[in-house]
């Protein structure tokens, strides 16, 4: 297993936003996790790259407990996030968003990321002079997405990567998220669009109130009655 969770808990104040939340990942699989606003998706994300502290339970990492672990040490044991919102750091180029994603390799592994990014999303290498500020939405999820990757991640927890976008730009980010996991990225998906997420998940889980609920093959959810009446208003 690339990832193991078990027992987790997390909360905000006296809010217990993650109750004894338990999922597996292996190497190599595309993961997504659905649910409504306010499931405990974009918490659990944020406790597994560190940001959120957990109050009870256990990350295992590559068999590695990463559980106290700073963020720093689990970016530099290859766990990127892309978060929710794209935060891009608008005053600065989009060339130096991307440099600023890989400051812990390199610099061949800088130049390799920088070349992988202009290949995947070309608007990137035609805009890479100005603020990323300036970039549409769509083309700041293509930046945040690529940052993230400068740093080499094992692991890469995408959050809410459709969010405010239009359709024919959906489109796109999730079929650079298919060609990344034939790359032999590992991927941790969190969508509320879950026909998307599913669509191109090996497995997935499915959040209520900070717990898991449900979990299956991408295909068996898409078609389970409870996720088609929840989340896909069929």
């Amino acid at each position: 297993m690339l990832l193991e969770i078990e027992g987790l808990a997390s909360r905000y104040g006296r809010i217990r936003a993650l109750d004894g939340v338990g999922l597996r990942m292996a190497k190599g699989e595309l993961l997504a996790l659905v649910g409504a606003n306010g499931a405990g998706k974009t918490t659990l994300l944020r406790t597994l790259s560190g940001v959120q502290p957990a109050i009870e339970g256990r990350i295992r990492f590559e068999d590695r407990d990463i559980t106290r672990l700073s963020p720093a040490r689990r970016v530099a044991l290859g766990i990127a996030q892309v978060p929710e919102g794209r935060q891009v750091f608008g005053p600065l180029t989009v060339e130096d968003n991307l440099l600023l994603g890989g400051y812990r390799v390199d610099e061949a592994a800088r130049r390799e990321g920088l070349a992988r990014a202009y290949a995947m999303f070309p608007v990137l290498a035609e805009k890479r002079a100005l603020p990323a500020g300036t970039l549409s939405g769509g083309q700041q999820q293509m930046l945040a997405l690529s940052r993230a990757l400068m740093a080499r991640p094992r692991l890469l927890l995408l959050d809410e990567p459709s969010m405010g976008l239009a359709p024919i730009l959906v489109e796109e980010i999730f079929r650079a998220i298919q060609a990344l996991k034939r790359a032999g990225t590992s991927i941790f998906l969190v969508e509320q669009n879950a026909q998307a997420a599913l669509g191109i998940a090996d497995r997935g889980y499915v959040m209520e109130s900070g717990r898991i609920v449900l979990e299956g093959g991408g295909s068996e959810l898409l078609a389970d009655p409870r996720v088609k009446a929840a989340y896909l208003g069929l």
